[in-house]
């Protein structure tokens, strides 16, 4: 497993292969090259980590992040004939008198958009979101 550390022209390159609307609330924290022993291919991991920034509608000094939800992993469309993985990381907030958690509304994304349904239903948070890959990728992570 080689770890890559995201160089300024690297960070810039991804982002031009994915979709604005992701961009505009996650940043890519980490890149790698992974292989499957199994099937003896090469695929990448892309780590997605939501923006620390409360979401509109609510006072930033009021709230506090507390981390991250439990992250999902999601099949993304083929690069250059390579699998293309995505982990992504929603946070969450929390109100510093009242305790109240709130997250980001993601039920903005239109159906039709650049991303894959899959990622759509988790950022969606849809009732129905079964991450396909997570429990079948996430031993060789």
């Amino acid at each position: 497993m080689k770890k890559k550390v995201i160089e300024a022209t690297d960070h810039k390159l991804l982002q031009e292969l994915f979709p604005s609307e992701l961009m505009d609330y996650f940043i890519i924290t980490n890149f790698e090259t992974l292989c499957s022993v199994e099937i003896k291919q090469e695929y990448w991991l892309i780590d997605f980590e939501e923006k620390n920034e409360v979401p509109n509608g609510y006072p930033s000094h009021e709230y506090e992040s507390k981390g991250f939800m439990e992250s999902a992993i999601m099949q993304d469309f083929p690069l250059r004939g390579k699998g293309v993985f995505l982990r992504i990381k929603k946070r969450r907030w929390r109100h510093k008198q009242t305790k109240e958690t709130i997250k980001r509304d993601f039920s903005f994304i239109a159906d039709g958009s650049k991303f894959t349904q899959e990622l759509s239903d988790f950022l969606k948070d849809a009732s129905g979101y079964k991450a396909r890959y997570h429990q079948q990728y996430s031993q060789l992570l």
